[in-house]
């Protein structure tokens, strides 16, 4: 009977300190929520803002379709084909840069660990910097434009990448590699016909889910100067001509969505 109590004291005092230790998270997530909006300065709304919104919905609903294509300068079709460029010429850059960085950091292909941890903490420093703060520093570097959108794009894609495909490589069934070493191979064969057959249809597959994330990253670094179609886009909100904002955001959504379905399908073949 007394170890029966014992039992179950021991139970009690544990069930309150897990009971406290639930409260106390509680109350700080709910401190940290509190603390956070009241950073956030207060909603004001302007006396013309029931105005604008009126006028942003006209020309979402009645778009400029004489933008579309304009036989000289400056059209929808131009802006998204520019768009469409960065995004693939970034991500090709990336996809070139990351594969060394990627086997260099793998621990089953480096036994060296500096070299790999070296590798590894590149790829961490790349990938802290957002495209868009990437972009302003090329920006000031190249000038504005698309090549700035490139550099930003590819950049910042070599860290994203490099990892996945190094974690994809640590990931390899080595059978394979070790019956071609048995067999004599140098290292140049096991990697060509044991380690790449391997990894090649994830990495394709990374690649083209990365060139989906960097086309909506193009359309956005245009509206800092780095190309593409958000350039036309700040242009036209600043000058509020809300009929070509519509029509330019409707050709935006209209070429993401074809793209996501085609790489979507081709992916689900690959992998």
């Amino acid at each position: 009977m007394t170890q029966e109590i014992a039992k179950y004291n021991v139970h009690t005092k544990a069930h309150k300190r897990k009971l406290i230790k639930r409260w106390l998270i509680a109350i700080v997530v709910l401190a940290i929520i509190i603390w956070a909006f009241a950073g956030v300065p207060s909603l004001e709304l302007k006396s013309k803002s029931l105005e604008i919104l009126k006028s942003i919905f006209s020309g979402l609903f009645h778009p400029d379709i004489s933008y579309i294509y304009i036989p000289d300068g400056e059209d929808l079709l131009r802006g998204l084909l520019e768009t469409f460029a960065i995004a693939v010429v970034g991500t090709f850059i990336a996809a070139i840069i990351c594969i060394p960085l990627a086997f260099l950091g793998a621990n089953n292909m480096v036994k060296l660990r500096p070299v790999s941890g070296v590798s590894k903490f590149i790829l961490s420093v790349i990938r802290l910097f957002p495209e868009i703060v990437m972009a302003l520093i090329f920006i000031k570097a190249v000038g504005p434009g698309s090549f700035s959108g490139v550099l930003a794009l590819g950049i910042h894609s070599v860290g994203m990448l490099g990892k996945l495909l190094a974690e994809d490589i640590e990931g390899l069934d080595f059978s394979a590699v070790e019956s071609l070493k048995a067999s004599g191979a140098i290292k140049i064969k096991t990697l060509v016909f044991a380690v790449i057959p391997q990894i090649m249809p994830a990495f394709l597959s990374l690649i083209l889910y990365r060139f989906e994330l960097n086309l909506r990253s193009a359309s956005i670094l245009g509206l800092i100067g780095a190309g593409g179609i958000g350039t036309p886009l700040i242009f036209a909100i600043q000058t509020r001509s809300w009929d070509r904002v519509g029509i330019i955001l409707i050709g935006l959504v209209l070429m993401v969505a074809i793209v996501d379905l085609i790489s979507g399908s081709i992916r689900k073949r690959i992998v």
